[in-house]
C-alpha cells in the first residue's frame, strides 16, 4: 500500500512538471517583444476551454490584469484581444490597411471559403453585391415579405392550448422561413432533410478545428457534405427544368443581363449556406429572447400589442403584412434593438492581420487574429442609461441608432447587410403571435448568454388565444 501511494506521488508530480513545462513552452514560443501583454494556455488548445466556459467573466479578469488590449490563444488561433472602443472602431473602419475577416478555422471550414465572412478585397465586392441585391428594399418589398408572411401567419396558425419549446420553435421558424425565401417551391420537399444537418453545421462553426470522431467539428464537416449534395442535387434539377420561379436561387442561378454578378455553382452554394446561417442565428435567438423579455415585462408587451393591434384592425383577417405596415411598427423595431443588446446575441467581430502591424503601442504579428470584443459597449452606463433594464423606449430615440458604438449588427464596412431583412421577419413573427396569443412559462429554465445565447434544456411556455 505504501509503495502505491509513493508511485501514485511520482506519477502526480511527473504530470505536473509536463504540465507547467507545457504551459511554459507555450509562453516562451508566444514571448517575442513588443507582443500584447497576456497569457496563451495550453500548446494547441490554448485558452479556448476557459473563453468558452467563463465568457465575459474571462475577458474581464483578463482586462483586469492586462488593460484593454491583450493576447490570448482561442478557437485555435493566437489573438489579441480588443475591448477599446476607439481601437475597436479603427479596427473595425480599416480592412484596406491589412485588417481582413479572420474567422475561426472550424466556420471557414464549414461554411465554405467562399462564403462572404471569409473572403475580402474585390471577392468581397462581388460576393456582398449579389448577397445585397436578394435582400434590397425593392426585392423585401416585392418577393421576400408576402413569403415571409404566409410563412409566419401558417407557422403560428396552431399553437391554441399547446405547450411549446419557444427556443426550438423560433430555431425552425428563422430555418423554414429562409429556406422557402432562397427555394419557394422546393421548400418543403427538402426541409425534413436538410434541417437537421443544418443544426449540426451551426453547432461546428463555434468549435477547436480538430477533426476527431464525436467532435461538433467532425458533425458539422460531415453535415456540410450532406448540404452540399442536397443543394447541388436541387440546382441539377433547377437547370433542367423549363418552369420560371422568383425566389433567391433563381436570381443567383440567372445568367440574363439583370444579374451582375455572376456566381460559380460553389459560390451560389456558398452563399445560400451563408445566407441559411446569419439570419438563423439572429433572428432565432432574437424572437425566442424578445418573447422572453416580452413575458417578463407586461407593461412593454402591452405598448407593443398596441401597436400591432392598431395595424391590424385596418385590415382584413386574410389580409398579409405590407411593406408599408413596417415602417409604423416603431416601438417593434425599438423591442429587437432592446432584446439584441440586452442579450447580446452577438458578442464581437474577429479579424486577422495581413502584416505585422502596431496597434495601441503593440506588435501584432501577421497571421494573428483580432478579436473585437463589444460585449461590454452593451452594458456601458454612459451610453445606455441603467443598462441591465429591458426598456425599448431608449431606441424610440433614432440617435441612438446611427451613433458610433452601435455594433449589434457589427461595424464597419461588414455590417450585417441583411439587418433590414432579419427586423421584417422578426416584426412578422411577433406580429402573428402577440396579436393571436397570450403565454406563461411554465418552468424556470436556465438561460445561457455565452458563447451563444440558449436555455440548453429548452424555453417551455403555455400558448393560449388572446
Amino acid at each position: 500500500m505504501a509503495l502505491f501511494m509513493v508511485v501514485l506521488v511520482l506519477v502526480f508530480i511527473l504530470a505536473l512538471s509536463i504540465c507547467t513545462a507545457l504551459l511554459r513552452w507555450n509562453e516562451l514560443k508566444f514571448s517575442k517583444k513588443g507582443l500584447p501583454p497576456g497569457t496563451m494556455g495550453w500548446p494547441i488548445f490554448g485558452e479556448t476551454t476557459e473563453f468558452l466556459k467563463q465568457g465575459p467573466n474571462f475577458m474581464k479578469n483578463q482586462r483586469a490584469r492586462y488593460g484593454s488590449f491583450f493576447k490570448s490563444h482561442i478557437l485555435g488561433c493566437p489573438t489579441a484581444v480588443s475591448m477599446d472602443p476607439e481601437l475597436n472602431r479603427y479596427i473595425l473602419m480599416n480592412e484596406a490597411k491589412g485588417l481582413v475577416p479572420g474567422y475561426p478555422q472550424s466556420m471557414l471550414d464549414i461554411l465554405g471559403k467562399c462564403n462572404i465572412a471569409a473572403v475580402h478585397g474585390s471577392t468581397h465586392k462581388q460576393m456582398r453585391g449579389a448577397l445585397l441585391a436578394l435582400i434590397s428594399p425593392t426585392m423585401i418589398k416585392q418577393q421576400l415579405l408576402p413569403k415571409i408572411d404566409e410563412f409566419m401567419r401558417n407557422f403560428v396558425s396552431d399553437w391554441d392550448n399547446k405547450i411549446i419549446d419557444i427556443q426550438e420553435k423560433t430555431k425552425q421558424m428563422a430555418f423554414l422561413s429562409s429556406l422557402k425565401q432562397i427555394a419557394s417551391v422546393e421548400s418543403t420537399s427538402i426541409a425534413r432533410e436538410f434541417m437537421p444537418e443544418f443544426f449540426k453545421l451551426v453547432l461546428g462553426t463555434l468549435s477547436l478545428p480538430i477533426d476527431l470522431p464525436g467532435t461538433n467539428y467532425r458533425r458539422g464537416l460531415k453535415a456540410r457534405k450532406i448540404i452540399l449534395t442536397i443543394l447541388k442535387q436541387l440546382i441539377g434539377k433547377r437547370r433542367g427544368c423549363q418552369e420560371s420561379h422568383k425566389d433567391m436561387l433563381a436570381y443567383l442561378m440567372s445568367k440574363d443581363d439583370n444579374n451582375r454578378y455572376k456566381l460559380s455553382d460553389a459560390e451560389i452554394i456558398d452563399q445560400i449556406i451563408t445566407i441559411l446561417y446569419s439570419g438563423y442565428e439572429t433572428v432565432s435567438t432574437t424572437s425566442m429572447m424578445a418573447v422572453k423579455y416580452l413575458h417578463d415585462h407586461p407593461s412593454i408587451l402591452e405598448e407593443l400589442r398596441k401597436e400591432h393591434m392598431a395595424i391590424r384592425e385596418k385590415k382584413r383577417p386574410e389580409d398579409p403584412i405590407e411593406w408599408n405596415d413596417l415602417k409604423p411598427m416603431k416601438f417593434t423595431r425599438a423591442v429587437i434593438f432592446e432584446t439584441s443588446r440586452l442579450a447580446t446575441i452577438v458578442n464581437g467581430v474577429l479579424r486577422k492581420t495581413t502584416e505585422e502591424m502596431e496597434l495601441n503601442g503593440f506588435v501584432v504579428p501577421k497571421g494573428w487574429r483580432i478579436y473585437v470584443y463589444t460585449r461590454e459597449i452593451n452594458y456601458d452606463p454612459f451610453i445606455y442609461p441603467d443598462p441591465l433594464a429591458f426598456n425599448p423606449w431608449r431606441w424610440m430615440d433614432k440617435s441612438l441608432e446611427s451613433q458610433s458604438n452601435f455594433l449589434i449588427f457589427g461595424g464597419g464596412t461588414r455590417q450585417c447587410p441583411g439587418k433590414e431583412l432579419g427586423i421584417a421577419e422578426i416584426s412578422t413573427f411577433l406580429h402573428y403571435f402577440i396579436t393571436r396569443y397570450r403565454w406563461e412559462e411554465i418552468g424556470g429554465e436556465k438561460l445561457m448568454k455565452f458563447p451563444r445565447v440558449e436555455a440548453p434544456n429548452g424555453l417551455h411556455i403555455r400558448v393560449s388565444s388572446y
